[in-house]
């Protein structure tokens, strides 16, 4: 066995500008593995056949996003990368396989941290989606937004059992995002969609691997003050309604974890904050669409106010006001 380190590195392709994609099937583990730029790594095909290997990759700013397919056995050696965080999740699993002396499941998480020894053996028909996330992005949300340390999260371990809705919320999130970059790429263009699928995506992997099932929550607060943090919620989205804000910006502004703004909106409006906000942002939209000039796109207004996937953001709209967005902007064009 020669090392990672020395192994010939493949010129990896280039992104496709255009579509915020990179894309490639191939023939050769090499090629695959040559795929993840700034990762070094080598794959070794482990039974005769004819390789397989089909590869996507959309970066969120910083968060790499990826999809491997694979129809050959693999070992796959390597380091992450130093500073950074990897989490995948299989999408379909053809056989068994481990990682680090583990075995992967179809329900559990792949974890690996920065400078982890990458030491797989991929089953055949192996189908897996990923990111990798910088280190400190991850513990700045975990310290500002949740209030726990990301340091203490789960004991470290390559592939770990997390809460299965929080495994399949992490697999469809990181599938949605190369969805969206492939057939919708304007609207990753959009400052406020794209932070939007960033801040979903550090939620999402903070709350599988920091907080175990069963874990104690924090105390909840007292009756008064949950009125007065809800109060204080409503009042800065009043006062910033013109942008789109998330959940996260509001755990920020009022210094209080996502589990405390959760359980006081509940309380006290019998709605969550993500609910309530939504519904702000969808009001938000339709304002905007009764003042819009008839060659703006539905679109582009709905990426400014943070909403980056389409179709549920018109079914929501349509729920909310009994219409879709294009009758709004096409009955207020009319009425002018």
């Amino acid at each position: 066995m020669y090392s990672a380190h020395s192994a010939p590195r493949q010129t990896p392709p280039e992104p496709d500008n255009d579509r915020l994609l990179v894309r490639r099937d191939t023939r050769d583990a090499d090629e695959l593995a040559a795929c993840l730029r700034d990762w070094n790594q080598i794959y070794e095909q482990l039974a005769p056949g004819r390789f397989e290997g089909r590869f996507v990759e959309c970066r969120l700013q910083d968060i790499q996003v990826f999809r491997e397919r694979t129809n050959q056995p693999l070992y796959e050696a390597g380091l992450v990368r130093p500073g950074w965080h990897v989490v995948g999740v299989p999408v379909h699993l053809g056989g068994d396989g481990h990682c680090g002396g583990r075995p992967i499941r179809a329900d559990g998480i792949v974890s690996m941290r920065g400078g982890d020894e990458l030491d797989c053996r991929a089953p055949a028909e192996f189908d897996i989606v990923a990111a990798s996330i910088p280190q400190q992005l991850l513990h700045d949300h975990a310290r500002e937004v949740e209030h726990c340390e990301f340091d203490h999260a789960k004991p470290h371990s390559t592939v770990i059992a997390a809460d299965p809705a929080l495994t399949q919320s992490l697999r469809t999130l990181l599938l949605s995002v190369l969805d969206v970059a492939a057939h919708a790429p304007a609207q990753l263009r959009q400052p406020a969609p794209r932070r939007s699928l960033q801040q979903r995506l550090l939620a999402t992997v903070v709350r599988t691997l920091a907080h175990p099932p069963g874990a104690a929550s924090d105390p909840p607060p007292s009756a008064s003050a949950r009125h007065a943090l809800v109060a204080r919620a409503q009042a800065y989205m009043r006062t910033h309604v013109d942008e789109p804000l998330s959940i996260e910006d509001l755990c920020r502004a009022l210094q209080v974890s996502r589990r405390t703004l959760q359980y006081s909106f509940q309380d006290v409006l019998q709605v969550n904050p993500v609910r309530y906000l939504r519904a702000l942002r969808l009001n938000g939209v339709r304002r905007t669409l009764k003042l819009a000039q008839p060659q703006a796109s539905v679109h582009d207004i709905a990426a400014r106010w943070g909403f980056w996937h389409m179709s549920r953001f018109a079914d929501d709209y349509r729920r909310m006001f009994g219409e879709l967005p294009s009758q709004t902007a096409r009955l207020s064009i009319n009425a002018r």
